[in-house]
């Protein structure tokens, strides 16, 4: 069984590769590392770090060292952090070591969410139908970015052979909760979101009109919706059964329906390429949400398109992970991977038993393996409550299989 924590590079310089590796295998009970190795900005608050407490990562850089030769030419080019080039490769230091440790390695690999790289490519971030860009999202359909994307894996898997890739954001993002000091005054909500974050780049628009789309009477539909939201006094809910009936919610609206039933092409044909292009032995999944269709994602398709999924039920009850997972058992078939991904945030997370619980659910729906989130950002004393867990979830499994 798959047992995984997400844990960024910086953590495990500052434990040092065997101390981390013995307290994930021996305290947490886990069996893999999910080593971010392509990542975003942010700021971090740092509790196990024993040298820094607050942390900043560069913006949408990577944690290996690519290959030049493999890059050579390319549009959109990697930036390796100079955390790797300072402190060492971590990513060479897991999977060379992991014989030794008994740790397997999953790269956490970030695809298109890059502030750095939309700053720098401008002509290849989604664009919302007034045509105002989205600088931290690279566009699923446009070539250069899914160059960069396919490219990424390749160099990652052919030169470290991961385990695992996981593959965050390779679809289309959504308009809230994805930049820094974001300002609405308006009080969206869940409906003019989606509305908003709805690509119709250049790159899009002829990727649509060659699949016989009316991109253009979408557009437009999309555009009059937004003008409309912006001029009420307060947000007023347009389309009753969103988001629960998918993209059936706006089926009234025939050409914007034409356009969301076509938009999971480019995320699933981007994810078939990422997998092609792989180290064959390396297992490619994506890691999504319940409502992964939001950002262009067909659970069935992207299953056939590669090996599997992890799914996030962050703040879920045990009740209600119990349904994702069955969702997404349904979704990608019997012989596809399915994990869960649990946070280990207080208050979500106030002890074990509710962890431990949560894990029962999944694993009793049908999932393979549980991902906990998040090594660096939790204290201590809640590796234990991860290892009550992980404990508990490989006993199951040892049951099954008696």
């Amino acid at each position: 069984m798959h047992l995984s924590m997400w844990t960024y590079p910086w953590d495990v310089q500052d434990q040092g590769v065997e101390p981390f590796a013995r307290e994930l295998t021996e305290r947490a009970c886990l069996n893999t590392v999910s080593l971010a190795t392509s990542y975003h900005a942010g700021r971090f608050l740092q509790p196990r770090s024993p040298v820094q407490k607050a942390y900043f990562p560069e913006d949408g850089t990577v944690y290996f060292q690519p290959d030049a030769a493999l890059w050579s030419g390319k549009t959109i080019q990697p930036l390796m952090a100079r955390n790797t080039a300072e402190r060492g490769d971590m990513l060479e230091a897991l999977t060379r070591t992991r014989d030794k440790t008994g740790l397997k390695v999953s790269c956490w690999t970030v695809c298109l969410h890059n502030s750095r790289l939309g700053m720098l490519h401008p002509e290849h971030v989604t664009r919302n139908a007034f045509g105002n860009a989205n600088y931290y999202s690279l566009c699923p359909s446009s070539p250069a970015a899914r160059d960069y994307a396919v490219t990424l894996v390749q160099d990652i898997t052919t030169r470290y052979r991961p385990d695992m890739v996981e593959l965050e954001s390779p679809s289309f993002m959504g308009f809230a909760h994805e930049y820094h000091h974001e300002k609405d005054g308006v009080g969206l909500n869940a409906e003019d979101n989606f509305l908003l974050s709805l690509c119709f780049c250049a790159h899009c628009t002829a990727r649509a009109t060659s699949a016989g789309i009316p991109v253009e009477g979408a557009r437009r539909t999309v555009s009059r919706y937004i003008a409309a939201f912006c001029e009420r006094a307060v947000p007023e809910k347009q389309f009753p059964d969103f988001p629960a009936a998918g993209i059936d919610a706006f089926r009234a609206e025939a050409d914007l329906y034409a356009f969301l039933a076509w938009r999971s092409e480019p995320v699933t044909s981007l994810i078939a390429a990422i997998r092609s292009a792989a180290y064959p032995s390396t297992k490619i999944v994506l890691i999504d949400g319940s409502q992964a269709w939001l950002g262009g994602v067909d659970l069935p398709a992207v299953a056939r398109a590669c090996d599997g999924a992890i799914l996030c039920c962050y703040h879920q009850s045990p009740q209600e992970v119990a349904k994702v997972i069955a969702a997404g058992r349904s979704a990608v078939g019997p012989d596809r991977f399915l994990g869960v991904g649990l946070r280990v945030f207080y208050p979500e997370v106030d002890g074990p038993d509710i962890l431990s619980a949560r894990v029962k659910a999944a694993l009793e729906a049908g999932a393979d393996g549980v991902n906990f989130y998040n090594y660096g950002l939790i204290p201590a004393p809640r590796l234990d409550w991860v290892g009550t867990a992980a404990k508990g979830a490989s006993e199951a499994a040892g049951h099954a299989l008696t």
